[in-house]
């Protein structure tokens, strides 16, 4: 089940399968104004830096840590999943040295953050191991199994598939997810034809796609049990005044992000 979270104005969301600390940010509680207003985590889009850095800095005070004592992604929509270390601790708004849509982690105190603005993430936990995993799965990352990856990277740091807790955050929707046939075709195939309730007809040629039920469902082939994977039922462009959408804005627009800490 997903609950809310606030701190002082911050407003995020939370999965009750998880036991560490962890959010999924909304657009609430930032100092962003404009068409970034208010939580806007994404710099380079034209919202001044000193206003990201004041949203970090307040997301960064949940977790307990500064602004730059968190390991962050440079994200491609590839499948890359990068192991993260004390050494990655990012200084808050610097280029990003590597590129990866995943980062795993053992180090206890360093929150990894996977960012959003449609696109289905993925917060992974094994505390028997003391694992963690932020995964962006946009369609693209998906179909080129970035799940089965990151649990690979997991399980080189003692986790066991069966141990692992998932949360599946705000994302688009089913209802608003309309994609062409190179998408649905491309989900086939990754999941082995086990699409069954996957896909909706949309207007004219376009397919309906359930994008989040479809890595909840990689997950199951993965070995995750399904008591232990919580599924947000938010759609990102219906609940466009909650959650940046890129559809909804047509790319002008923030991000939000998805954070866990061992």
């Amino acid at each position: 089940m997903f609950v809310e979270q606030k701190r002082n104005d911050l407003v995020t969301m939370a999965s009750t399968v998880i036991p560490a600390r962890h959010m999924f940010t909304t657009r609430l509680g930032g100092v962003s104004e404009g068409p970034f207003a208010s939580l806007n985590l994404s710099s380079g889009r034209g919202d001044p830096d000193e206003n990201v850095r004041e949203n970090f800095r307040r997301v960064c005070d949940f977790f307990g840590v500064g602004i730059d004592d968190c390991a962050v992604t440079r994200q491609v929509h590839k499948n890359e999943v990068r192991i993260v270390t004390e050494a990655d601790r990012h200084v808050c708004l610097s280029p990003v040295p590597y590129e990866a849509d995943g980062l795993v982690t053992a180090v206890k105190g360093l929150p990894i953050f996977c960012f959003t603005a449609d696109c289905v993430p993925v917060l992974l936990h094994d505390p028997a191991a003391g694992v963690a995993g932020a995964i962006h799965c946009g369609w693209r990352s998906s179909v080129q199994d970035i799940l089965a990856v990151a649990l690979r990277q997991m399980a080189s740091l003692g986790a066991r598939p069966e141990n692992i807790r998932a949360a599946i955050g705000p994302a688009i929707g089913r209802c608003c997810f309309e994609t062409d046939d190179d998408v649905p075709s491309a989900i086939e195939a990754w999941l082995g034809g086990d699409t069954a309730g996957l896909f909706d007809p949309g207007p004219g040629t376009k397919t309906l796609v359930d994008l989040r039920l479809a890595n909840a469902r990689r997950l199951r082939q993965l070995g995750v049990p399904a008591e232990n994977l919580d599924i947000s039922d938010e759609c990102t462009r219906c609940s466009h005044e909650k959650y940046w959408s890129h559809r909804y804005t047509k790319g002008l627009r923030g991000s939000q992000a998805s954070a866990i800490m061992l």
